[in-house]
């Protein structure tokens, strides 16, 4: 307990400064540039609870398999991709109590609608395209607010939420494709709703990593500072991807808001890097994949697959994770349209470097003066560490 770094909000701030700390946004950013930074991104650490990891990624796997496999044996299969996004509700509260569970992956499931309605709405009521980007970084936005105020803990976070609004970006020509659309997710959303109280009971309540109770929220007013530079960085990463003619700006947006999302500087630039590495790595392995021209049975189980092996290895490192996570959203994407471009591992890993990189800028740009003072201490007390 002795050696524990303080978090920002106890460090009094008569002790900010006066110390020999120097904590301008100029500083801030040579601390994250610092190569130590680097190598720290490369450290793999265990995961709170593998058994917990595992049972989380086979929940998701056969809620995915069981909603795409019924919508494409129905007079539906065009929708397959919308169940698909919904069935990401079996991510969320992975440590949470059975009931409290329940209720994370319902609401998760909601937002997920919510997510695919809203901008099909707007697309079929005749939105531009700037409009659109302009309801995406508010979706980033809104969505970062609902996980921290709502305690939407133990999984990917806002990211899933802005994934399945940019899955909705496609035309839509009438009333009954959005309905179709938002009923085949909540489709996803119930499957992941059953299939999780149905194994629930074959994770252990009794880990050390699972919370004892739900955390107390932040006050509003950081919450919402929160929210709103993740909303401005979503935004512009989104609109450099589309002024760019980049055919998914979407992507751009989630890489900004999952680098935005860390709690300290530190995590947000370990991310950004991770995210990077990862996705150029995975980007690889899904263009293997596509240039074999694969079947819908090869692409399903492909996508469940790597599902699965997501949540076992980002629990270790996020590049590792982000290895997987990249050909399962890819795959996904192809789901939903077979004749989608063929560019698309090109496009994901540089929508990726652009969100990644505008997410890291902006996340120091309005940095707050406790964010940059905890990480100036923390660096010191690094290198002090070092030295003895």
């Amino acid at each position: 307990m002795r050696n524990r770094l303080p978090t920002p909000a106890s460090i009094p701030r008569r002790k900010r400064f006066g110390d020999g700390l120097k904590a301008s946004r100029g500083h801030t950013a040579r601390h994250l540039l610092n190569s130590k930074q680097f190598r720290q991104s490369l450290i793999v650490a265990a995961p709170p609870s593998l058994r917990i990891a595992c049972i989380a990624g086979l929940q998701a796997g056969l809620a995915l398999l069981f909603a795409v496999l019924t919508i494409h044996l129905s007079p539906w299969s065009h929708l397959v991709g919308f169940p698909a996004l919904g069935a990401l509700a079996a991510l969320f509260g992975r440590f949470d109590t059975l009931q409290r569970r329940r209720r994370i992956v319902a609401i998760c499931g909601a937002l997920l609608v919510a997510g695919v309605f809203v901008p099909s709405l707007a697309t079929y009521v005749g939105a531009s395209p700037g409009m659109m980007v302009l309801l995406l970084a508010l979706s980033a936005g809104v969505y970062s607010l609902a996980v921290s105020r709502w305690n939407l803990l133990g999984g990917p976070g806002a990211v899933i939420f802005v994934f399945a609004v940019g899955a909705a970006f496609g035309p839509v020509d009438s009333l009954g494709v959005v309905v179709e659309r938002t009923v085949a997710t909540a489709w996803g959303a119930l499957a992941a709703w059953i299939i999780c109280a149905l194994t629930d009971r074959l994770r252990p309540h009794t880990a050390p990593a699972a919370p004892a109770a739900p955390k107390a929220p932040h006050p509003l007013s950081r919450e919402l500072m929160v929210a709103g530079r993740i909303t401005v960085g979503a935004g512009i990463a989104a609109l450099v991807a589309y002024w760019s003619g980049w055919q998914y700006p979407a992507w751009a947006a989630i890489g900004a808001t999952a680098v935005m999302q860390g709690k300290h500087l530190h995590l947000t630039m370990n991310r950004s890097l991770q995210r990077m590495a990862g996705t150029v790595v995975g980007a690889c392995i899904v263009w293997a994949i596509l240039i074999q021209d694969p079947s819908f049975w090869v692409v399903l189980v492909a996508v469940v697959l790597f599902q699965i092996i997501t949540e076992i290895t980002i629990g270790y490192n996020y590049a590792i994770g982000q290895v997987t996570i990249t050909p399962m959203a890819l795959l996904m994407t192809y789901l939903a349209s077979p004749i989608a471009n063929s560019n698309m591992p090109v496009e994901r890993v540089l929508d990726t470097i652009v969100g990644a990189a505008i997410g890291i800028v902006f996340a120091v740009i309005f940095s707050t003066v406790d964010d940059r003072v905890y990480l100036a201490r923390r660096h010191s007390k690094l290198k002090t560490a070092r030295r003895s």
